[in-house]
């Protein structure tokens, strides 16, 4: 199995949870990217990202240099925006193709998960995509166990 982390971190609580993986797997890992980053305060952030769910909005992403029909298995990881991932995982997703492959996502939250892995599901058509880990912070100070996360990473291992 050659697996691949594929995370987009707003706040940076995401890529601290894809760091504990990496750490303890070996993954490789890739960093999805806006061309134009978010900026103002996180409320005027909060309300963009409501407005781009609502409207299905697709920013566009840096160009990435990882060959991903080397990777058979798919770490996904997301902030939860507005019940769902964020609109930069909603591009990558929209924009690869994961058929064949296995998928296991876990999700970064302040407590409101939503739909946000039956949207993965359903984004990712023809892969097999496994029970997710819902991580959950409080501002930046995780609430989800160590247990628990090391319970999903000997999963996925």
């Amino acid at each position: 199995m050659k697996a691949l982390i594929i995370y987009y971190s707003y706040r940076g609580n995401t890529k601290h949870i894809t760091d504990i993986i990496s750490k303890e797997t070996g993954f490789d890992t890739l960093r999805i990217d806006t061309n134009t980053p978010y900026t103002g305060s996180y409320n005027q952030v909060v309300a963009q990202g409501n407005d781009e769910v609502k409207a299905g909005y697709c920013p566009e992403l840096k160009p990435i240099t990882v060959n991903l029909d080397q990777y058979d298995t798919i770490i996904l990881g997301t902030p939860v925006w507005w019940y769902t991932f964020a609109p930069a995982m909603h591009t990558f997703l929209k924009n690869h193709n994961f058929t064949g492959k296995t998928i296991y996502p876990f999700a970064t939250n302040g407590g409101w998960l939503g739909h946000t892995f039956e949207d993965i599901k359903d984004s990712c058509q023809g892969a097999d995509v496994k029970n997710g880990l819902n991580v959950r912070f409080d501002e930046f100070t995780l609430r989800t166990s160590t247990k628990e996360i090391q319970s999903w990473i000997q999963k996925i291992k």
